[in-house]
């Protein structure tokens, strides 16, 4: 009879080589995932993530889970009771983990901050690729970070942790040759540059008020910059710090419904969306469905905002934030409709600069329509 311990290893093994036949681990990280099983990071309760919600997950369905290639929620409401039960830690999807440390190119010496240690599962992969006293991680929730410490314990695993906000890093251990982000960034904080050596990379997925999440990977020039291009979508929690209040309702007072001839399909794409980061900075847009139907919603901190779908769009304050979306839609058409590894990002003491095929050619802001009547 298969033991309890033999056959996790066996799912562990499996997930691997799934991994492995995708293209997204090397031999070298293919036997070191081997030797590091994920359900020995998960924490009990742990949940599912829906679109609605999270749903708590056990027994064999929560093996089910944790041997598939699905993020694991692992915290709910920053760990206070009887919140509404938001997602606010997890253990991520094992391809994305792949594809993050496919990025980071790390080799055996080089030293790693992680930012975001959450169950720990990512530290322990590191500990093993380049050495447990060249893996740094910092943690801002000191409950997650007790829990990583003992799961690593229970690993034989002792990287450097601190209990810090991920926005500050952790200066004392600097420079390093490898920085990872596990949460998303609004933007790359200058102390986090400030602590690459030069030639180092950085990895960390981007959100912005545009589009979900896409990753990128800079690297530190000899000027001090960072550059590089994004390279995958990407849907992480973002950094405490960088979250993002929630925006009012619209003036209802001013609403104007219209045909339209764009579907919300058109600003679907991730290249859209980071060429429309760049083209309307501060206004959010967000996809989903409303009564089966395919809808975009647009919304600016003056209280424009517009609602497409099913053929018509209704447009509320002084922009109108449709017709501008539709213009941008138009120049991303005409340029080809480029996909996201054609765009990329270059991080300057002076700002982010968002950059299309080459850093020599930043997209610019677009003016901002007159107001409306």
């Amino acid at each position: 009879m298969t033991t309890r311990p033999a056959r996790a290893r066996t799912r562990q093994a499996a997930l691997a080589g799934m991994l492995a036949e995708r293209g997204l681990l090397s031999p070298q990280w293919r036997a070191i995932w081997e030797q590091t099983p994920r359900h020995h990071f998960v924490p009990d309760p742990a949940w599912r993530q829906l679109r609605r919600g999270c749903e708590p997950v056990t027994g064999r369905e929560r093996m089910d889970l944790i041997y598939s290639d699905e993020p694991v929620v692992t915290q709910l409401d920053n760990g206070e009771p009887d919140g509404p039960g938001i997602a606010t830690s997890s253990n991520s999807m094992p391809s994305m983990v792949a594809r993050q440390l496919d990025a980071l190119d790390v080799r055996p010496g080089h030293r790693v901050l992680e930012i975001g240690t959450a169950t720990g599962y990512v530290a322990a992969l590191l500990c093993r690729r380049v050495g447990e006293r060249n893996v740094f991680s910092v943690e801002i929730d000191g409950v997650l970070a007790a829990q990583a410490r003992a799961n690593l314990d229970r690993a034989g695993l002792s990287p450097t942790l601190r209990v810090a906000d991920g926005e500050t890093g952790l200066s004392a251990h600097a420079p390093y040759d490898r920085i990872l982000s596990t949460c998303a960034l609004r933007e790359v904080p200058h102390s986090l540059a400030r602590q690459l050596a030069p030639g180092g990379v950085l990895v960390a997925p981007m959100t912005d008020v545009f589009h979900g999440g896409a990753t990128v990977r800079l690297t530190r020039q000899d000027n001090g910059n960072l550059s590089g291009r994004f390279f995958h979508g990407a849907s992480y929690m973002p950094m405490r710090s960088h979250r993002l209040e929630k925006p009012g309702p619209p003036d209802t007072s001013t609403a104007r419904r219209r045909e339209t001839d764009t579907a919300p399909e058109r600003l679907h794409p991730l290249g859209f969306a980071l060429y429309g980061s760049a083209r309307l900075p501060g206004v959010r847009m967000t996809h989903g469905f409303h009564q089966g139907v395919r809808t975009v919603w647009l919304q600016d901190e003056d209280g424009s905002a517009a609602v497409a779908g099913g053929g018509t769009v209704t447009v509320y304050g002084p922009r109108d934030l449709w017709a501008e979306a539709e213009e941008v839609e138009t120049e991303y058409t005409a340029l080809g409709r480029p996909d996201t590894t054609s765009f990329g990002l270059t991080v300057t003491p002076h700002g982010h600069h968002l950059w299309l095929h080459t850093p020599t050619e930043p997209l610019p802001a677009r003016s901002r329509r007159s107001p409306t009547g």
